[in-house]
């Protein structure tokens, strides 16, 4: 299965929307890491994002630009912040047999994530910039998996052409 973790767009302070909704410089960059996820031919059979707003922005941009309906994706406290990286693996298990799924959410919890999925049972500091995309190939049946590519805000930027 392939696993692609993606940190929400930069946010609005808590002083100007306790909401925290994307701000206007984060939806652009996560527009286009979108588009560039179009360039790269992603397809995802499942899409998730934590209950926070950004998080939800997020993954409905990026469903939009990948064709995914955005009726369809998963709001889970699975992918919170604060969630253990054994919780969200559990409920990534969960949809084994899928070829490929998108978790929208943030850090630290996505870099425990990965982490987890690379070095099952060590802790390796994985930084994962806003609008950034990391892909880990997960062997479920192994609790296992590989890096596959990490791409920054930058890089995906360049790779949006269209």
């Amino acid at each position: 299965m392939l696993v692609h973790l993606m940190q929400h767009g930069a946010c609005l302070s808590k002083e100007l929307d306790p909401t925290q909704p994307l701000s206007p410089v984060g939806r652009e960059q996560v527009e286009k890491s979108a588009r560039a996820a179009r360039v790269l031919g992603l397809r995802f059979e499942l899409v998730v994002a934590s209950p926070k707003v950004r998080s939800i922005q997020t993954a409905e941009i990026m469903a939009q630009y990948t064709g995914y309906p955005t009726s369809r994706i998963q709001v889970t406290e699975s992918v919170k912040a604060m969630t253990p990286a054994t919780e969200t693996i559990h409920y990534i298990r969960e949809y084994d047999g899928l070829e490929s799924i998108l978790i929208a959410g943030h850090l630290p919890s996505l870099g425990s994530v990965a982490s987890e999925i690379l070095v099952p049972g060590n802790n390796v500091d994985i930084a994962i910039e806003n609008g950034g995309i990391i892909q880990l190939k997960m062997i479920v049946s192994e609790k296992k998996g590989t890096l596959n590519w990490y791409l920054t805000p930058s890089q995906l930027s360049a790779i949006a052409t269209d």
